[in-house]
């Protein structure tokens, strides 16, 4: 009976440790590149997992005969059985690509579904403009208003974000947002980015995210690049306005197994359709080298550089055009324009330090010029030499990020735990706000000063998946250092300041169904003040906190068509602006708004798609009175999308619309900025190894504001100034043609 007992115990052991065992492997395509985000599951314990960055996956309670599904959109799916041999070593699957099937698509095996869909759109419609890329984001708006060399306005769930100040953006973990910029806080110019390298776009709304920081309150926008181009291509693109592009992607190490690299090259310029030429042109240089350094180890490094400069004729009243002074594309002061350039150097470390751990560390710096002249006004403060005003300053940026994650299995639930820290440090010489005649002479200096500025950071984050549930509580820490020179002052002194802030987070995601999934964020987010106000002020208001809200669902209620909606809320506390036209602080008290997103993905077969987003928000002023409170160009209702043909005979190519509606330009609404439809058309047609392409922006002819705003200004020879709409016209029917060669 002994024996007995002893050999039954054997037997359980065995088979308990049979059951238990742990499946590795890796994950690649047909050129033995590593896909990330595949989703692994054991059909028999329905255990799963995705694979990290490199490919990798680890799967725990299998044993010999066990099934797993290994699926990617975009991918064919496997099956394989495992045998007893696959669990003393690495096994390697393979992918094969296919048409994307959007019926294949199950939420509940995705990390993140809308991610997936803007994978989609980004194929179905690609973009040829570096700030266009920021559209790729469902209900985000841009308007250009100084010609083509500035960062154009965004707006995005109720905010006029001006040039960045609630939108933080970043590129391969390198910040885009300028802070304590000549012209405004939180400036991001994207320009220097070549649209073609982009491989990625990752984006969230709402202060709800760990990972992001400074600016991260109406939303965040990541881009990553390719590490090496399909094919190598060189394009050409003439059209109206003597616009003229060209473009040349080269993969420079197409033998190398464990090694690429790549270099971009574009050239654009363009007079726009104003009547004074607005003589604009970029040039950009793109690099990039990542090499395996072992089976856990991958760096890359990144170089870049870009120069633009660029006339333009401002904002125009409209008073100015019904008179017959000038047409809606002619110039009160034709003088305004700049020139920008900046340099960029990145180092991406990514090491695999054991099964579920990997470490992700980049280092950067950027150099940056920026000059910029001015005139909103006029003659409303000069009635001689007019109002023209001059931005400029000379930046250096360098700092890093570094994130530690680990997976682990703890009463039968995964846990993903992610650890991070960085620095961002910004030194910024002659940050200076001048009032000039002509781009020549400079009249007076209304402010000039050196600014030294840094941010460190650390959060904690942990993913708790216990199947359908998953709960993620988060802690973010920030600190500034602000320091200010005042080069106008008669005596040297430095003003500083010091302030932390803490930003805890919290995401909860059930799925009811394979394909039905709610969700609650929340979260505390923040963007900073400009360092002249930080110093000025040097109180707990110079980091406004931004509480938000989101509760929604994703939902595919039939196998093609894929739904998100949400409703949120977003309030904001009190704020100092530091106006970098007027070189003041403005006061703003706080603020909420509340809106409801709409996003609807529909494929109707293998090459015809469907997209449309809507957003509605109201915002409103807490602190003033009724019929006093409007928030001053904050969008109140858009709507983009469109339908699009992927590959049906050679031909892909399609219709996108977008709607902007009418918005108070003012506290009280008593001016409002008029609302505009706007459609595109492409079409492309590939022959072997040649693209030719045709499109046409503003297919109807509209005429359309691209940016307004409510301003006080005074003509020349005017005796007493007038406040109205002034804007930047947006372009009329517009045709370029293209011809890709690929080799």
């Amino acid at each position: 009976m002994k024996h007995f007992s002893i050999l039954l115990m054997l037997i359980v052991s065995m088979t308990s440790y049979a059951q238990n065992q742990t499946i590795k492997g890796t994950v690649q395509d047909r050129f033995e590149t590593p896909l990330s985000e595949v989703y692994v599951y054991n059909i028999n314990t329905e255990k799963h997992t995705h694979t990290l960055e490199n490919g990798a996956f680890v799967l725990a309670q299998n044993s010999p005969g066990d099934t797993l599904i290994v699926r990617l959109l975009g991918f064919e799916t496997q099956k394989i059985i495992l045998k007893s041999q696959d669990f003393s070593s690495v096994v390697l699957i393979t992918l094969n690509s296919k048409i994307f099937q959007l019926d294949e698509m199950i939420l509940k095996q995705e990390i993140d579904p809308m991610s997936v869909i803007n994978k989609i759109d980004i194929k179905t419609n690609p973009v040829n403009s570096s700030q266009e890329l920021l559209r790729k984001v469902p209900g985000l708006f841009i308007g250009q208003h100084a010609g083509g060399g500035k960062a154009e306005q965004i707006f995005l769930r109720g905010f006029d974000v001006d040039h960045g100040t609630d939108v933080a953006i970043s590129v391969d973990g390198m910040p885009v947002n300028m802070v304590s910029h000549a012209h405004g806080q939180g400036y991001a110019d994207l320009h220097f980015i070549i649209p073609e390298t982009i491989k990625k776009v990752d984006f969230g709304k709402g202060p709800h995210y760990a990972n992001q920081g400074n600016f991260n309150t109406a939303g965040y926008v990541s881009f990553a690049t390719k590490e090496k181009f399909d094919a190598n291509s060189i394009k050409l693109e003439i059209g109206d306005f003597n616009t003229f592009r060209t473009l040349g992607l080269f993969n420079l190490l197409e033998a190398s197994a464990k090694e690429d690299a790549i270099l971009a090259l574009e050239y654009i310029e363009g007079d726009g359709p104003f009547e004074s030429p607005q003589n604009f042109n970029r040039i950009n240089v793109n690099a990039k080298y990542t090499t395996l350094l072992s089976d856990n180890n991958k760096i890359s490094v990144s170089a870049s550089h870009f120069t633009s400069r660029w006339d333009a004729s401002g904002q125009i009243p409209e008073r100015a055009v019904n008179s017959g002074l000038i047409s809606r594309f002619g110039a009160i002061d034709d003088t305004e324009g700049g020139n920008t350039s900046r340099t960029n150097l990145n180092i991406v470390h990514s090491k695999f330090i054991a099964d579920r751990t990997t470490l992700k560390t980049n280092a950067f710096y950027s150099h940056y010029d920026f000059e910029l002249f001015s005139n909103f006004t006029f003659f409303l403060n000069d009635v001689v030499n007019g109002d023209q005003i001059k931005q400029y300053e000379d930046r250096s940026i360098i700092g890093f990020n570094s994130t530690l994650n680990t997976k682990y299995y703890w009463r039968k639930s995964e846990i993903d735990v992610n650890i991070g820290i960085g620095l961002r440090n910004d030194r910024i010489n002659d940050n200076e706000l001048s009032r000039t005649l002509n781009r020549k002479e400079t009249l007076e200096n209304v402010s000039l000063g050196n600014v030294n500025e840094t941010n460190a950071y650390g959060f904690l984050e942990a993913v708790f998946d216990y199947g359908k549930l998953k709960v993620t509580p988060a802690i973010r820490l920030d600190y500034f250092k602000n320091l200010y020179e005042d080069a106008l002052q008669t005596t040297f002194e430095t003003k500083s300041s010091a302030k932390a802030i803490a930003s805890p987070k919290l995401k909860v995601s059930y799925d009811l169904k394979d394909n039905l999934n709610i969700f609650l964020k929340s979260g505390i987010g923040f963007h900073s003040n400009d360092t002249r106000v930080v110093v000025a002020k040097n109180d707990n208001s110079v980091l406004p906190k931004a509480y938000g809200v989101d509760l929604g669902l994703s939902w595919k209620p039939f196998p093609s068509l894929f739904m998100n909606t949400t409703a949120w809320y977003l309030g904001l506390e009190q704020e100092f602006v530091y106006v970098g036209d007027e070189g003041i602080v403005d006061l703003s008290g706080e603020t909420k708004r509340l809106g409801v997103d709409l996003s609807a993905r529909y494929q109707i077969n293998d090459w015809l798609f469907f997209d449309s987003d809507v957003t509605y928000t109201h915002a409103r002023s807490i602190e003033a009175q009724n019929n006093q409170d409007y928030i001053p160009l904050a969008p109140k209702l858009t709507a983009a999308g469109g339908i699009r043909i992927d590959n049906l005979k050679n031909f892909s190519g399609g219709v996108q619309y977008r709607y902007l509606g009418d918005r108070a330009a003012n506290e009280d609404n008593s001016i409002v900025a008029k609302g505009y439809t706007v459609i595109d058309t492409n079409i492309n047609y590939t022959l072997k190894n040649i693209i030719l392409g045709v499109a046409i922006e503003n297919l109807l002819n509209t005429e359309w504001n691209e940016t307004q705003f409510a301003t006080e200004s005074r003509l020349n020879n005017e005796p007493e100034p007038v406040e109205e709409i002034h804007f930047t016209p947006g372009t009329p029917f517009f045709i370029k043609g293209s011809i890709t060669y690929n080799f």
